[in-house]
């Protein structure tokens, strides 16, 4: 299936990594021009190198005026892929409101103003995606996650409204909402559930792993092709969703 991501430009939040990794290297396999960033610019130039058409862009999105120069660097967006790192685990009788607040800039506040830089010119050409990467937390609140599930559950109702007032001029919204995936992230939280349960990490890995359907961690790659069919033209009728790529995880439709 041709997706009609040729010529297409692509920035991918967070993709020096994980599944923003995963999400770059599935566009550039079907013919956009990525740019990649992250906070580690010597990791987003190394993996725009090993790419067919991309620049690797350095940039915190927390601080001041991040969303305005990585929209410069990247020039005219056709789709944003919405990412950031995860806020550390946390239980929700403990959470205060300076922490909360803290973890609303990366998951909420740094996305949308990225949105709003890309939005007139999609709009404009009739033509746009935007993807957020998100978590099962969305639909089915994580324990030990509590700041993560408060700024993605967030989002989440930021782009479902933001979805039905742009769909009629061409630009898609959309969640990708990765379960257990084999990345980075996934290890820490299978350590902190550890340590707080006194078990091995193993143990807390292979506990998760047995409450899949699919009995095993996703890998990134598989998530990226699901990201890369919801940024292409195939589907261009989907829109204001949620998908989850979690192996069955989530026990409700």
């Amino acid at each position: 299936m041709d997706l009609g991501l040729g010529g297409r430009t692509a920035l991918v939040c967070a993709s020096t990594s994980g599944l923003g990794e995963a999400t770059a290297r599935a566009l550039a396999a079907e013919g956009a021009r990525v740019v990649v960033s992250g906070r580690r610019a010597d990791r987003a130039a190394a993996i725009a190198a090993e790419l067919p058409d991309a620049v690797g862009v350095g940039v915190d999105l927390t601080a001041d005026g991040a969303p305005e120069r990585l929209v410069e660097a990247a020039g005219e967006v056709d789709v944003l892929v919405l990412n950031s790192g995860g806020p550390p685990p946390s239980v929700a009788t403990e959470v205060d409101a300076g922490q909360i607040t803290t973890a609303l800039v990366p998951l909420l506040l740094a996305q949308q103003r990225l949105v709003s830089l890309v939005l007139p010119g999609m709009r404009r050409r009739g033509w746009g995606r935007i993807l957020a990467v998100g978590s099962t937390g969305v639909v089915a609140p994580i324990p030990g996650l509590a700041l993560s599930n408060i700024g993605r559950a967030a989002l989440g109702g930021y782009l479902k409204t933001l979805a039905g007032e742009v769909a009629a001029d061409g630009v898609t919204v959309n969640m990708l909402l990765p379960g257990s995936i084999a990345t980075a992230r996934m290890a820490a939280v299978a350590a902190a559930t550890a340590e707080r349960e006194g078990i091995e990490q193993a143990e807390a890995e292979a506990r998760v792993a047995a409450g899949i359907p699919a009995r095993r961690f996703g890998d990134p790659a598989e998530f990226g092709a699901v990201a890369a069919f919801l940024c292409s033209d195939a589907a261009s009728y989907v829109t204001g969703t949620a998908t989850r790529c979690d192996g069955g995880q989530v026990p409700s439709l």
